[in-house]
């Protein structure tokens, strides 16, 4: 499966050091590269369907001092969707009022018919860009039925009801930023951890040093603004236990087997 990393805390954190280890990672992972920056207010996203070890774009870029308060990484081992750009994590949208989402994916959607209509819709091929799009129709159809964008607590209600959802029978370990807050879900153990930093945390599917990294609590939406914690939603207690057998089937269904 995929990896993933991010950073959020209150001021800049040098990131070199730490995406030096995770893309390293590349050689398990070897289908795609990506990472979001978000200054001024704009989504800044780099990516390549290429190794992320062997990428001379990468490891030219990493040269250059890289401080963020709010980064998003992600190498990719690819189960759905064919190795294109347009399938390397970040993906980015905009709901109707024009604000962005970015989001990166480990996992995969085996069960999931409520995002087939996005099929059409979505740029790539992935069930992970497909998750984003459901994410912002759902906050599109609070807008429009109420004739304004939720208030943060209106957010965490939409995302904690939806990932809950999506989370039956699906891996869904997931980190997208909507341009204020940081959301983590996770429903399988031992596949995400947190470190604590000055002034706020790292996120990482395995630990990138020997410091005190923590696991995080399964089934529960983790909102995060400026470097803190602001809001963990109840457990919905979908964990998800891989099983070989049902990959199998369904990496066979989808090389059309």
């Amino acid at each position: 499966m995929c990896e993933l990393f991010a950073i959020c805390t209150k001021q800049k954190t040098p990131a070199n050091d730490y995406l030096k280890r995770f893309f390293a990672r590349g050689y398990e992972h070897p289908n795609g590269w990506g990472f979001a920056t978000f200054g001024g207010g704009v989504v800044h996203i780099e990516k390549e369907p290429e190794n992320s070890v062997t990428s001379r774009y990468l490891r030219n870029r990493l040269r250059a001092p890289i401080a963020e308060d709010v980064l998003l990484a992600h190498i990719r081992y690819a189960t759905v969707g064919s190795l294109e750009y347009e399938n390397c994590h970040p993906f980015t949208r905009k709901d109707s009022t024009g604000r962005n989402y970015t989001l990166i994916h480990n996992g995969t959607i085996f069960n999931g018919l409520s995002l087939n209509r996005y099929i059409h819709v979505q740029k790539g091929g992935t069930d992970s860009e497909r998750v984003l799009c459901h994410i912002v129709a759902k906050i599109d159809e609070f807008i429009e039925r109420e004739g304004r964008y939720p208030c943060p607590e209106e957010r965490f209600e939409i995302v904690g009801l939806l990932v809950a959802e999506l989370a039956e029978g699906n891996k869904l370990n997931l980190i997208f930023y909507d341009g204020e807050f940081l959301y983590v879900h996770i429903n399988m153990p031992d596949s995400l951890y947190c470190k604590e930093v000055q002034g706020g945390f790292v996120f990482a599917t395995v630990p990138l040093d020997n410091f005190a990294w923590k696991t995080l609590p399964l089934t529960s939406l983790l909102v995060y603004r400026n470097g803190e914690l602001i809001y963990q939603g109840e457990r919905s207690g979908k964990v998800f236990v891989d099983d070989p057998d049902e990959r199998q089937f369904l990496f066979l269904d989808y090389a059309g087997l």
